[in-house]
């Protein structure tokens, strides 16, 4: 099994194999080009593939502000906005999209005030009360948003929902429940949600 998966990844990972239009349709950064290898990848019958972006020289690790936040970010959305765009599109064109579940998320958000760090700059720390991921197909309702913030963005004040409750949910879709999955470590009850997690029914189709 392990020398069929060496073998057969050089033709996947061939990406001049795709017709131009198709590469057109992704672009030609490093992040675009990871995006055309994933849905390769899921095409060929791999359940779960992982893009990174920013990891060199942590490109997302922006605490600075007054225009390094906004210039930060704004380079990295328009950097990544056409790959994971064509990826949608072209998940949807194949019929694919239905069965992938595609997760665009972050490890937090960033506080909408200003502090200062241990070396006395100005800049956003990070922040856990009150931010953004967004996922599609898999199952999933098509066109809606689910929660809100305070006009500041601190806090979630509508439908919160924890990350325990994004991952029961994720599992959900997968056709697990995440409360099977408990099993007793150093005499305490753990899971994959720890002791937590509501599936968010609300956005399953």
């Amino acid at each position: 099994m392990a020398y069929k998966l060496q073998a057969s990844a050089s033709e996947v990972f061939d990406l001049k194999s795709e017709p131009a239009s198709v590469r057109e349709l992704y672009g030609d950064n490093l992040f675009s080009r990871h995006c055309l290898t994933a849905r390769r990848l899921v095409e060929s019958g791999v359940r779960f593939v992982e893009i990174i972006d920013g990891a060199q020289d942590r490109k997302w690790d922006a605490h600075g502000n007054r225009g390094g936040l906004i210039g930060n970010h704004r380079s990295n959305a328009a950097r990544t906005d056409q790959g994971i765009s064509a990826l949608i599109t072209d998940l949807k064109s194949r019929g694919m999209l239905d069965e992938t579940l595609v997760i665009w998320a972050t490890e937090f958000g960033r506080t909408p005030f200003e502090e200062a760090n241990r070396e006395s700059k100005i800049g956003r720390g990070h922040h856990h009360k009150g931010f953004t991921l967004w996922m599609t197909g898999g199952g999933l309702r098509r066109g809606m948003s689910f929660g809100e913030t305070d006009e500041l963005g601190m806090h979630a004040v509508r439908d919160a929902a924890h990350i325990h409750d994004v991952h029961a949910t994720v599992l959900h879709l997968l056709g697990l429940d995440h409360e099977r999955l408990t099993f007793r470590h150093n005499s305490r009850d753990v899971r994959l949600t720890d002791v937590f997690g509501n599936v968010l029914h609300e956005i399953i189709a």
